[in-house]
């Protein structure tokens, strides 16, 4: 059972690299943040539109691999429409999750993730757009800038 459930989430990780939900430049953006992985190269640029507290438009551009792609999309899908505070409180959630040290139910949608952790030498791409978010909510409405290499 294990293994048909690990097969149907990288079903899920591939389908969101193939056509990736919200791969779009938000304009007007308020947020921005950017993700580099000097390990591998991947690139995220994060763009939101947020007002009232709450995340509008959020979406993503960039150069990745297949887990940090899906993982943008995942994100965006997820984020979409949600309270800002919810959103870092999710994001802080997924880290935890992903780095092994909390083990508390994702959301539905972040559930095909939690697989990444297997194989540790992916957990940094899982966790780019993440990064990406985190420094888009840090500033207030000022670009924000993450990799990999510091968390």
């Amino acid at each position: 059972m294990a293994d048909d459930l690990f097969q149907l989430y990288q079903d899920v990780v591939l389908e969101h690299n193939r056509n990736p939900r919200n791969y779009v430049a938000v304009d007007p953006a308020t947020h921005r943040g950017h993700g580099y992985n000097p390990l591998c190269g991947d690139s995220i640029e994060l763009t939101l539109d947020v007002r009232d507290g709450f995340i509008h438009a959020i979406g993503f551009q960039g150069e990745s691999c297949a887990i940090a792609t899906a993982s943008a999309s995942l994100l965006t899908e997820t984020l979409q429409g949600r309270p800002v505070d919810e959103a870092k409180a999710i994001a802080a959630r997924f880290g935890a999750v992903m780095n092994g040290q909390d083990e508390d139910d994702l959301p539905a949608g972040l559930e095909p993730l939690r697989g990444v952790r297997r194989f540790p030498s992916r957990v940094k791409c899982a966790r780019l757009a993440w990064a990406s978010l985190e420094a888009a909510l840090a500033g207030d409405g000022e670009d924000g800038a993450a990799s990999t290499e510091v968390e």
